[in-house]
């Protein structure tokens, strides 16, 4: 036997290896991580000391397909949780009849206060395209793409008693707390309509029912976004923003162990595309919150070191401690 052939077999046993491993990390990534869905718990000290906790469920990025029943059964069974609030950053369809799947879904938090943006998902149905100019920069809306039922999901989010944040402002009363809501449809394709938040925040403040109560508890400000552009986290904190909702980032969807997410598929810093951090701006701080999302497009439906994700926060007094 020669050198040469040894070293043949050697570089093929080499690609062999690597071909064999690579086909496994796809496997795993297609079959059993993109459906091991998790439940991530985070507590927030936001409220006014004393307060009572309120339990809040983030989901975000459905994406969903009628046929994806075991997604649709593990949502539905969060309402054991029994959430105060429920809070919706979008993308919840992900097929031209995705909404019956959202609908069997999300009937079980019917009653439930709950606030909702909108991605671009909801309204255009996703595409084939090669998955890896995701790695070359955040993905673009280019030509026509079928059109969803947005005014049907609207219809039906609305009748759990949720409310629209789309570019506008809205209030709510949870146990005590007084909570003041601000949100804007998905920046990612510039539905961002950033220049209408501080008129809608001033006609929220000066109509709503605690306006002439002056002995309660100073209201807190939550933003809603889709997708955390930081033009979008900048201007929540300008507008007295103390915890912002996010998603669109799928945490990344593939993620390398030790590294973590090689795209964010927005402008935020990398370490920030999933999980609770904090956002500084103009001298203000706010809780960052970022969810992975439940979903994935049915043309790229693959997740590596980044699980699928639901996220229960528990929002406390700014007295709470751990002892």
């Amino acid at each position: 036997m020669t050198l040469g052939s040894t070293a043949g077999r050697r570089a093929g046993t080499a690609a062999a290896v690597l071909a064999a491993a690579g086909l496994g990390t796809l496997g795993w990534g297609v079959l059993v991580e993109r459906n091991r869905f998790t439940l991530r718990r985070e507590t927030v000290p936001v409220l006014e000391p004393g307060a009572r906790p309120l339990t809040v469920l983030h989901l975000s990025d459905l994406h969903m397909a009628p046929w994806q029943r075991a997604k649709q059964e593990w949502i539905r069974g969060l309402a054991v949780y029994e959430p105060d609030l429920i809070v919706d950053t979008g993308d919840n369809l992900g097929h031209r009849e995705g909404l019956r799947g959202v609908e069997y879904a999300l009937e079980p938090f019917r009653g439930i206060p709950g606030v909702f943006v909108h991605g671009s998902n909801d309204y255009h149905g996703p595409v084939l395209k090669n998955p890896f100019t995701y790695f070359t920069g955040p993905s673009k809306v280019r030509g026509p793409r079928p059109n969803l039922d947005t005014a049907a999901l609207n219809g039906y989010l609305e009748g759990l008693g949720w409310l629209d944040l789309n570019n506008t402002a809205r209030a709510m009363s949870i146990k005590g707390s007084r909570l003041e809501f601000l949100g804007v449809g998905d920046a990612h394709i510039g539905w961002d309509h950033l220049e209408k938040l501080p008129g809608a925040m001033d006609d929220l403040r000066e109509n709503v029912g605690w306006a002439d109560d002056p002995t309660g508890p100073d209201p807190v400000t939550i933003g809603l976004t889709h997708a955390p552009y930081r033009r979008v986290l900048d201007s929540f904190l300008t507008q007295g923003a103390e915890l912002v909702f996010a998603g669109h980032t799928h945490g990344g969807q593939v993620c390398v162990p030790g590294y973590g997410a090689l795209v964010t598929n927005c402008d935020i810093p990398r370490e920030q595309v999933r999980g609770l951090s904090t956002w500084e701006h103009a001298h203000r701080i706010a809780y960052l919150e970022v969810s992975a999302g439940l979903g994935t497009s049915i043309y790229a439906p693959v997740r590596f070191a980044c699980p699928p994700e639901a996220v229960l926060l528990t929002l406390v007094g700014s007295d709470f401690s751990y002892s």
